[in-house]
C-alpha cells in the first residue's frame, strides 16, 4: 500500500518522527490543564525535545551502505569486519578518533594507547551504531563530530583522551 521508497524514507526517520510525536503528546498533555498534567506537559516536551536533537545528530551517521564489511559494537568494543582487514578494539583504550580519507573513502581512524589502529568505513554495514559508541567517550563533541561527517573533511582529529600521566588526574 505504501511505495517501497516511502516505506524506505520513513524507517530512516523513524526516530525523529518518535520524538515529534512525543513531543504533541507532551503539548497536548499541557494544553489539558491542571498543574499536575501541566508539569508533565513541560517535561515531557523537555525530554521530547532533547530526543529529537539526538536522533538527528544519530540520523547524520546513518548512511546507504557502500563500504564492504560490518561494524559491531559491543560491551564497550568497537569491531569491524572487512573483506581483507578488522579487528576490535576496546573504547576504554582508544585515545583518538580521526576522520580520515584513504583511496577516495572516508573512515574513523581508532588510534589505541599501545599504537593499534583501527580504520572503519563511513559508510560499512552498522557504522550508524558508532554514534553511540562515541558518545560514551569521555569529553567528546558530538556536534563537532557530526560536523564534520557532513562536511567531509579528511585527516580532522575529533577527540583525543586526556592525559592520565599528568598529577592530579
Amino acid at each position: 500500500m505504501i511505495r517501497p521508497e516511502v516505506k524506505a524514507h520513513l524507517h530512516r526517520w523513524r526516530e525523529v518522527i518518535a520524538a515529534a510525536a512525543t513531543w504533541l503528546f507532551a503539548l497536548w498533555l499541557f494544553w489539558l490543564g491542571g498543574w499536575f498534567l501541566q508539569g508533565l506537559g513541560v517535561i515531557g516536551a523537555i525530554l521530547a525535545l532533547g530526543w529529537g536533537v539526538i536522533a538527528l545528530r544519530r540520523l547524520r551517521f546513518l548512511r546507504s551502505v557502500a563500504a564492504p564489511g560490518v561494524v559491531e559494537v559491543d560491551e564497550g568494543q568497537v569491531g569491524y569486519w572487512g573483506p581483507s582487514f578488522g579487528g576490535f578494539v576496546a573504547l576504554a583504550d582508544l585515545v583518538e578518533v580521526r576522520l580520515t580519507e584513504f583511496h577516495g573513502t572516508r573512515q574513523w581512524r581508532l588510534r589505541t594507547a599501545s599504537g593499534e589502529v583501527l580504520t572503519v568505513p563511513v559508510d560499512a554495514a552498522g557504522a550508524e551504531k558508532l554514534y553511540d559508541a562515541f558518545a560514551a567517550l569521555p569529553g567528546i563533541d558530538m556536534a563537532a563530530l557530526t560536523a564534520a561527517l557532513d562536511r567531509g573533511v579528511a585527516t580532522l582529529p575529533l577527540w583525543k583522551r586526556a592525559d592520565r600521566s599528568l598529577p592530579g588526574r
